[in-house]
């Protein structure tokens, strides 16, 4: 099989979704690696290094997707790229299939197309769900950003000129991104506070050493926050949820917020209000800006100032700003599900493996993504934070 890696073209996309590492072992496999010169570059990964694993190197993408029956990326494929797909070629990515307008095109080339973002929550998964080896990163990025905007020390110091208090930071959703943050936030000496809508978070927040504030929940929000997800509450839960944030949101020097809903426009955790009540010098990381923000005056990819002197941070794609680690988790990813097809006797597409029937979303000729008899079907209607 010969498998391609094209360079990324979305404006700030640093990763690639190969390195030599795993691209050393595709072709240990017998397999043919053909990678776009300069795909590797902004992850600090030069062509020298491709081709001394076994790749050889296209001087565009058109030539390195020409021939390929199995192509791997990072983002999306846009309506150009498709045209220059092999017709019937495997193609796997993070997909965005909730708002993806190119699904049509590439079922009319045939494509097997393959939404890495679909992935169940399983233990067999784990090795390779790209979102949480993404998450993660994004979350320790996210606490080294709001040390770049923050005025003053993370860690209580003591010195001949007196004492500096610790900043007080403030986790808003506790899945992996915000896991990550509790631990490095504590890592550089902050007093952490963290928050979800799911009480059995409190022992890991807990055993990362930062305090859990618990929204009272009534016997029934319990029942519906008892999961793996994050499920968005009801209307009288978000209502003490804000009460409870605004009193902590003001004590907070940093807040930084994870939530995220597939499919579905992040639901907002703090309100302009909110806002306009914490102290000048403060710092809001918004982790889902992509997805429009947890915060009412997050400008995705934008960084601003409130007029009370509290800055909102809308940096989008943060796993990027860590480009070399973040490729070679997200390459690896890559690797373990291409084992589920790939092997030295061929690829095998089994449609009968859970994986591999709930991350496609094109497949010979048909859209499968969202259909009432695809298994797809079932990840079409999110209600879980993925952050």
């Amino acid at each position: 099989m010969q498998i391609a890696i094209p360079a990324e073209r979305l404006a700030g996309e640093a990763r690639v979704a190969a390195t030599p590492e795993t691209v050393k072992k595709l072709v240990a496999m017998g397999h043919t690696v053909v990678v776009e010169s300069g795909a590797g570059r902004l992850s600090a990964v030069p062509d020298a290094a491709y081709a001394d694993a076994g790749a050889s190197l296209a001087a565009n993408r058109a030539s390195a997707l020409a021939n390929a029956d199995i192509v791997l990326q990072v983002r999306p494929p846009e309506a150009d790229q498709i045209a220059e797909f092999k017709t019937g070629a495997t193609v796997v990515s993070l997909m965005n299939p909730y708002a993806n307008p190119h699904l049509a095109a590439m079922a009319a080339k045939k494509l097997s197309a393959f939404a890495m973002e679909l992935l169940p929550r399983t233990t067999r998964a784990q090795s390779m769900d790209v979102l949480s080896s993404q998450n993660n990163i994004a979350g320790y990025r996210a606490v080294l950003l709001a040390t770049h905007y923050y005025p003053r020390f993370m860690p209580m110091l003591m010195t001949a000129a007196g004492t500096v208090k610790p900043a007080r930071v403030l986790i808003m959703g506790v899945g992996v991104a915000g896991l990550q943050a509790i631990a490095t936030a504590k890592r550089l000496g902050a007093v952490v506070e963290a928050t979800d809508v799911r009480p059995s978070t409190k022992e890991q927040v807990e055993s990362l050493g930062a305090k859990f504030i618990e929204v009272p929940m009534t016997d029934e929000e319990k029942a519906a926050s008892d999961g793996v997800y994050a499920k968005e509450m009801s209307d009288d839960y978000k209502r003490r949820q804000a009460e409870l944030v605004t009193k902590h949101a003001m004590a907070a020097d940093i807040i930084i917020t994870t939530a995220l809903i597939p499919g579905k426009k992040a639901p907002q955790l703090i309100s302009a209000e909110v806002v306009r009540a914490m102290k000048p010098g403060s710092v809001i990381i918004d982790i889902a800006a992509e997805a429009g923000g947890n915060c009412a005056l997050t400008v995705p990819g934008e960084v601003s100032v409130t007029d009370n002197g509290v800055t909102v941070v809308g940096t989008t794609n943060l796993p990027a700003l860590v480009a070399a680690d973040a490729s070679s988790l997200y390459a690896r990813n890559l690797l373990t599900f291409l084992s589920l097809m790939l092997s030295k006797d061929g690829f095998t597409l089994n449609l009968e493996d859970d994986l591999l029937a709930a991350t496609l979303i094109t497949h010979d000729g048909a859209v499968r993504f969202g259909q009432p008899s695809s298994p797809s079907a079932a990840a079409a209607q999110p209600a879980a934070t993925r952050a």
